[in-house]
């Protein structure tokens, strides 16, 4: 996680870009490799709006902490981290999901993105029977499956049990239990294959045999219903995960169940006590969702049980804690229109990418061209010995003269040679396969749509400039992560003595302000909170002031203990700083009373308890320094009159 913020945070600051700048564009120059005034521009104004320091808003200032960050990346390269192989692979990874939102913007996805839509609109309950066969299955293999289960499905159709099929021949785990019984489903929650025929296949009816990864299935539609809303719930949480909690998680849900069947306001209620507080600093909100969006089945369960907005569930575990749902609003059907970013989204992240992925590489072929050399199966047939079926194969060097043209993509011929390394390299992941043919056919099929793509990917760098600039960006924020990995934060973390020093030094800026230890009681009205106080200053306890007043399975006190901050949320805003029995406080429709029995004075907090912080701040002093450290091994020079072109541009 670190290292995507890390990434995300940093590599604004790079992005230089391949297209030709003239000397004139120069900003500065770092042991004379240039950087650009238009990289400059960019980025300081893309970041404008994000910088905290009003002297970084400055262009003087902002150029200061620029320079860092270039002077990092020049040094991570002088380090060679660029050449690091999980530098390599993370950046060949992006590059290739980055290059995805190019390649795939099309006619195509759009037509998915409907298809999805529509599909979208209904819910399908189906069963299946699946006949389990290797996607790569020998021919004769694939045949006995797909005859097997294509006299299955003639006895289906002559009106045999498909449950009864389903529990007696599918190869499915658990089907002879579940009699093949997917229950309803949707679009996106199965494979497109699989999807595909079961949309097309009428309620009531078999359907065609349909081949997907796992096998061969044959699909009945038991029946189809409307979609369930989006719906819009609140919520109230309580977390059984906090140990340090003095209170039974149940117990207090239950307490506030009561209190909310007592007429409190829920949003009051979700905003005092709930866990979740990103949700509860707004009344317990959460963003619209529908059936299957959630991962808390039990939760989503709860919610579409309720029908009117208003509604309130009764408490429901989760693997989360404890809830309270108020449904707030049930929502029409969305338009296509608001939708078509998410869909677009799913589309080409799914397996319907494989759709879009070639219709894109046929455009490829289009745009560059792509025209095919010799038959290369006599070839590769003799070339390539039985030991790529155990993954140990290792061709021998190609001969020139044999090193023949197998396709050619725009101005880039592949060779014989590039497809016998292929081969080699995907010998060792793809699957096991038992025909030769078979196997080249398939690698060759992959070897020119991994080519293609990557002529493209290529070409985009050249051709997009803010393709390029993204790339890079992501490329130096890569770097900047490894180079301050490596000098900075592990140091930081294995250098205790030097962490003591540091602590020592700095102490005072770790400390605890004034604490109360008190008891926090939070009445459902004035009266109460009166007969709170009275029975504090009779020095009753906690149990025995809720035991009193909470009667009848009527909570009308809550009640926390602990130590606490003066600033604390727990607390009320002003409470006075004294021992006894405070006065009563108005907060969020309730009425606080505190007791303080005792006051601890500022103190500072020893190292095993803010040592997180302490480490934070010595990665930052440490950066600092080794800023100076760069400044003093690299040249920089800047150009004034660019820098003072961009002053004026900027104003």
């Amino acid at each position: 996680m670190r290292k995507f913020l890390t990434v995300c945070l940093l590599a604004f600051l790079s992005a230089t870009t391949v297209f030709a700048q003239s000397k004139k564009d120069e900003l500065l120059t770092i042991d004379g490799s240039p950087v650009y005034v238009k990289e400059f521009n960019r980025v300081y104004k893309k970041n404008l709006d994000l910088v905290q320091d009003e002297s970084q808003k400055d262009v003087d200032g902002y150029l200061e902490l620029f320079i860092d960050y270039k002077l990092k990346v020049a040094e991570a390269r002088a380090q060679g981290l660029d050449q690091d192989q999980s530098y390599v692979r993370e950046l060949s990874q992006y590059r290739d999901q980055l290059s995805r939102q190019y390649l795939a913007k099309d006619q195509i996805t759009d037509e998915l993105s409907k298809e999805a839509y529509e599909r979208g609109k209904e819910e399908i309950n189906a069963s299946h029977i699946l006949i389990l066969v290797d996607f790569d299955a020998m021919p004769q293999d694939t045949l006995a499956a797909y005859n097997k289960l294509k006299k299955i499905r003639e006895r289906a159709l002559k009106g045999e049990d498909f449950t009864e099929l389903a529990k007696k021949y599918s190869e499915e785990p658990n089907a002879s239990v579940s009699g093949g019984d997917l229950g309803y489903f949707s679009v996106f929650q199965m494979v497109y294959p699989f999807e595909t025929e079961a949309y097309n296949t009428k309620t009531g009816e078999i359907s065609n045999i349909v081949r997907t990864q796992f096998g061969y299935h044959l699909i009945k539609v038991n029946n189809r219903r409307e979609r369930a809303p989006k719906i819009e719930v609140s919520h109230i949480m309580i977390s059984d995960k906090r140990k340090e909690r003095n209170f039974d998680p149940q117990e207090r849900i239950q307490e506030i169940y009561k209190l909310l069947e007592q007429g409190e306001s829920f949003e009051s209620l979700a905003k005092q006590y709930s866990d979740d507080r990103g949700s509860g600093n707004k009344g317990g909100e959460l963003k619209p969702f529908t059936r299957g969006d959630l991962k808390a089945p039990e939760f989503e369960a709860a919610a579409y049980k309720l029908k009117t907005p208003g509604e309130l569930s009764k408490p429901v575990k989760s693997e989360f804690g404890w809830h309270i749902i108020k449904l707030r609003n049930i929502i029409p059907e969305e338009s296509y229109e608001s939708q078509k970013e998410t869909l677009d989204k799913k589309v080409e992240g799914g397996d319907r990418s494989k759709v879009v992925y070639h219709a894109v590489n046929k455009k490829i072929k289009d745009k560059y061209g792509f025209k095919e050399g010799v038959d290369y199966m006599p070839f590769f047939d003799n070339y390539v010995s039985k030991d790529v079926f155990n993954r140990r194969w290792e061709g021998e060097e190609i001969k020139p003269e044999d090193d023949k043209v197998l396709f050619t993509i725009g101005d880039k011929d592949l060779k014989y040679s590039d497809f016998a390394n292929y081969i080699s390299y995907r010998q060792k992941s793809t699957r096991a396969f038992k025909d030769k043919t078979l196997l080249l056919n398939s690698l060759y099929e992959e070897f020119v749509n991994v080519s293609l793509t990557d002529y493209f990917k290529d070409k985009l760098e050249d051709e997009n400039e803010a393709y390029a600039a993204v790339l890079d960006e992501y490329r130096n924020g890569l770097l900047i992560f490894d180079v301050m990995n490596k000098n900075i934060w592990q140091k930081a973390k294995t250098d205790t003595v030097g962490l003591q020093e540091f602590y020592d030094k700095t102490k005072n800026n770790y400390t605890w302000k004034q604490r109360l230890d008190a008891e926090i009681y939070s009445a459902t009205s004035k009266k109460v909170a009166q007969e709170i106080q009275a029975m504090l200053k009779s020095n009753k306890s906690v149990e025995e002031i809720k035991s009193e007043i909470n009667k009848n399975e009527e909570v009308k006190v809550l009640a926390s203990t602990g130590t606490f901050e003066v600033d604390a949320d727990d607390l009320p805003k002003n409470i006075t700083a004294k021992k006894g029995v405070s006065d009563i406080y108005e907060s969020n429709d309730s009425y606080i009373v505190v007791k303080v029995n005792d006051i601890l004075a500022p103190s500072i907090k020893p190292l095993d308890e803010v040592k997180g912080r302490v480490l934070s701040d010595y990665q930052n002093h440490l950066e600092q320094e080794w800023n100076k450290t760069l400044r003093a091994k690299y040249k920089v020079q800047v150009n004034k009159k660019a820098l003072k072109r961009i002053k004026k541009e900027l104003k």
